[in-house]
């Protein structure tokens, strides 16, 4: 395999839940008015771009947020649930309000590489299947550039894996609603050009 695939790693933009609840993989969780601008600026600034593909998680708010990049370049948006939210067993659905007293929770923030969710998925899981996304999707496209949009711990653990960050440091980045991150991946090397790129002004 040669050439270069060059990955636009997009989260989704904001909804009603965003920093209030733990949406988690709950379905029915749309997109707002300020999510869709958000969405139809990202896709203005990948316009210009050669997207060969764009690819996103199952849930409403990727799946929302990629149809209007699909729409601008005259592509399919396809689904892989590699990229999806991550499994937060019993947590899901609880206000980040209510978490901060969860046993449990304090340690999962400061110690991701082996802090279990109750009921859930570890976060070095959640690092195994979306590298794991990322690699199919480097064979299948090796010199194109590919849109994937997932979620802000999802997009974390592809990027700390690219600059060799411990999980349990991964806190020291943000990946912003709407933002994009450019990871380029080749036979030789791996390169990180940008990270949490805002979408352009609304």
């Amino acid at each position: 395999m040669s050439g270069t695939t060059t990955f636009h790693l997009i989260r989704h933009g904001d909804y009603g839940l965003l920093g209030r609840v733990l949406a988690g993989r709950t379905t029915g969780h749309s997109l707002n008015e300020n999510g869709m601008a958000q969405a139809r600026a990202v896709a203005d600034a990948l316009a210009a771009l050669p997207i060969a593909a764009i690819v996103s998680s199952p849930l409403e708010r990727t799946r929302q947020t990629a149809e209007p990049i699909a729409e601008r370049l005259g592509l399919d948006v396809a689904i892989d649930p590699d990229l999806t939210e991550i499994d937060f067993g019993d947590w899901t659905g609880r206000t980040f309000e209510s978490l901060r007293a969860w046993p449990g929770w304090p340690a999962f923030n400061r110690f991701r590489s082996t802090a279990q969710i109750p009921g859930g998925e570890s976060m070095l899981a959640v690092q195994t299947r979306s590298l794991g996304a990322v690699l199919r999707l480097r064979t299948a496209y090796p010199d194109g550039d590919v849109a994937v949009v997932s979620h802000g711990d999802v997009i974390k653990s592809i990027v700390a894996h690219f600059l060799t960050i411990p999980l349990d440091m991964f806190r020291r980045f943000d990946i912003a609603p709407a933002s994009r991150s450019v990871v380029t991946l080749s036979d030789e090397d791996a390169r990180v050009l940008a990270v949490n790129i805002p979408p352009p002004r609304l």
